[in-house]
């Protein structure tokens, strides 16, 4: 065990320390790798050691690393290595989180970090929350509080509302929850891409005059797509006069209110009912580590506690059992990666990571307007820009989307694209702090070279 131990141990470092000088990744395609994994198991052992060279050459090698300091897609999964360590922990001991009888020391480690994470971004004592995979389970358990909260699970006629800026985690779990595509409400955003407050008051008042029964709002607090922050403000005094739930999707930008600018980027969420927020993207932990916050802790209890006779020696036991909480009963211990790396690296260097992600995406609007043919489609706000090549002629989407496949395919630097306005536009997202200032330049370059190559 040690033997093997140390050498995982060692491929895992070595990844680490080489990802700057390595390529960012490859996307495989299925004929290719498919047939390898296509098998059945064998009947002998084949060794650790060749299965580790397996895995390094198979599926390692074919895979885009979201932790390199040059991808920049999506939103980059940094994770750190004490958190791996963590993980490894908790696997290790195989640690029960379900239930205060069985985990009493996991259980009241994950309640401390809740109530941290609560008191960072700005909500009440009562709050209560729960680790979850990510943010689409996050917003899937907060909207069915909030659906037995205002409507005591009786959906008909009810409706919710979200910009068109909104996560598709929100819509699928509204399908999942049972709501009808004509119950939900599509608000459009301004010109900063943030929700429109008279949008939103128009659409609920027709609704209420046609008899239906509004419950919900979504706000954003940093939309994947340009990390437009939603008025949040407006939202949760609109909300309380309408007697609607608030809830604030900030699965990509809610931890940012670590550090003191983030927060400030973030004001209002803590007026929030119920939010979802992500440590294994802006708190930078390993894949899964979501969570979700309910400003009335008894309505998670409420939503979800069910008490069978298996259980029956586990609620004797009068303290929070992360069970009555949340969809899962077993449960994995992922609180502890996030206070293991605050323990070992200290809130300051947190802090001092988030705001290095809004400046490293300053720097790259700064670079990209000082230089020719670039246009900003949506200034750097919560470490995302968005922005255009103009060519001089030929269609500038599918320039836009060429681009991107070309850089996937050279492997220097990851990036993606979306849709603006009704126009493809590049996205760079900087949340990475292995991410250098010389990384954006030479990233911009390759960007440059291609656009001209392809045009």
């Amino acid at each position: 065990m040690r033997r093997i131990g140390y050498r995982t141990i060692d491929f895992i470092v070595d990844h680490l320390v080489n990802l700057g000088t390595s390529s960012t990744g490859r996307t495989a395609p299925g004929s290719e790798i498919r047939p390898r994994f296509d098998l059945d198991p064998p009947e002998e052992p084949t060794g650790f050691d060749a299965a580790l060279e397996t895995i390094a050459r198979d599926v390692l090698a074919n895979t885009v690393h979201v932790n390199h300091p040059r991808f920049f897609a999506f939103v980059p999964g940094p994770g750190n290595y004490v958190g791996a360590l963590a993980d490894a922990i908790a696997s290790g001991f195989n640690v029960f989180n379900g239930t205060w009888f069985a985990g009493a020391g996991a259980a009241a480690l994950e309640l401390g970090m809740v109530n941290w994470l609560g008191r960072c971004c700005g909500m009440p004592e009562s709050t209560g929350g729960l680790f979850v995979s990510g943010g689409s389970v996050a917003n899937m358990s907060a909207l069915a509080v909030a659906r037995r909260a205002q409507l005591d699970d009786r959906m008909e006629g009810a409706t919710i509302y979200f910009s068109d800026q909104t996560h598709s985690s929100v819509e699928r779990a509204l399908r999942v929850l049972g709501f009808r595509p004509g119950q939900l409400r599509r608000i459009a955003c301004d010109q900063q891409y943030r929700l429109s407050m008279p949008a939103l008051a128009r659409s609920v008042a027709e609704d209420r005059a046609a008899g239906l029964r509004p419950f919900c709002v979504v706000g954003n607090a940093g939309t994947t797509n340009t990390g437009a922050v939603d008025p949040l403000p407006d939202m949760a005094e609109f909300t309380r006069r309408e007697k609607l739930w608030l809830h604030v999707d900030g699965a990509y930008g809610a931890a940012a209110a670590v550090s003191e600018r983030g927060r400030a980027l973030l004001p209002g969420m803590g007026d929030a009912d119920s939010l979802s927020l992500d440590p294994h993207k802006w708190l930078f932990q390993p894949f899964e580590c979501g969570c979700f916050l309910v400003r009335d802790a008894n309505l998670m209890k409420e939503t979800f506690r069910i008490m069978p006779d298996y259980l029956q020696d586990v609620h004797r036991y009068p303290e929070v059992h992360p069970c009555d909480y949340g969809i899962q009963l077993t449960r994995e211990f992922r609180a502890l990666k996030l206070w293991l790396s605050l323990q070992t690296f200290g809130a300051a260097a947190f802090r001092g990571a988030i705001d290095r992600g809004l400046e490293l995406a300053e720097y790259a609007e700064r670079s990209l307007r000082a230089r020719d043919g670039w246009v900003i489609e949506s200034a750097a706000q919560m470490a995302i820009v968005c922005f255009r090549r103009e060519p001089a002629g030929g269609d500038p989407d599918a320039l836009h989307l060429d681009i991107v496949h070309s850089m996937l395919e050279d492997g220097f630097a990851t990036l993606t694209s979306t849709n603006l306005r009704g126009r493809v536009v590049l996205r760079l997202c900087t949340i990475n702090p292995r991410t250098t200032d010389e990384d954006i330049e030479r990233t911009i370059d390759r960007l440059e070279y291609f656009a001209a190559k392809l045009a």
